[in-house]
């Protein structure tokens, strides 16, 4: 049995080179998607929806995350940990880095979020860009898959998630999306 190390991290790649039948179907929809996903949740809940912020803190990001921001890696960044629930079931596991050199200008407002939705303020704004979009299954042993599942009794064998750099002002930060076992099914567009 290979020997998994704690801060191994999950091999993240650009959706375009994930081939589609490797995702399973339930996911695909959710992991592909181009709109805001906490919009696509909102709609998939049909009004039973809510953030529930468990962290905000400033810490050193993952090593993989502070590469794809182009930070030193002792640098210390705002982290966001949020739930998207609907009903009484968390569907999505969402963590936001956002650099220190990020947080200033019309970008402040990112550290003052509480319990505000972070899609609605990026969609929102002219100035926003998503760099293409990579794709990972997490699994234990992966630091992301603990900090996921911390609290679930029986964590699953596996999860899937994406993540992408956005840029405000050409100030970036990551968003990474984790999806949970009890999210619904992806909402259909008029």
């Amino acid at each position: 049995m290979p020997v998994v190390f704690y801060d191994s991290q999950p091999r993240w790649r650009p959706a375009r080179r994930v081939p589609r039948k490797t995702i399973p179907a339930r996911y695909r929809s959710w992991l592909l998607g181009s709109e805001s996903l906490t919009q696509s949740v909102m709609t998939a809940c049909a009004g039973h929806f809510r953030i529930e912020v468990i962290d905000q803190s400033w810490v050193r990001p993952m090593r993989c995350e502070a590469s794809v921001l182009d930070i030193r890696p002792d640098a210390y960044a705002l982290v966001r940990h949020v739930h998207l629930v609907c009903g009484d079931a968390s569907w999505v596991y969402a963590r936001t880095v956002i650099p220190s050199d990020t947080l200033t200008g019309r970008a402040r407002r990112l550290a003052c979020l509480k319990s505000r939705s972070l899609g609605s303020l990026l969609f929102s704004d002219p100035s926003m860009r998503r760099r293409e979009m990579q794709i990972a299954c997490i699994a234990p042993g992966h630091k992301l898959f603990d900090l996921v599942t911390r609290a679930f009794p029986k964590p699953p064998h596996n999860l899937w998630g994406r993540r992408a750099v956005f840029t405000l002002a050409s100030k970036p930060l990551l968003v990474s999306e984790v999806f949970l076992p009890a999210i619904g099914e992806f909402p259909t567009w008029p």
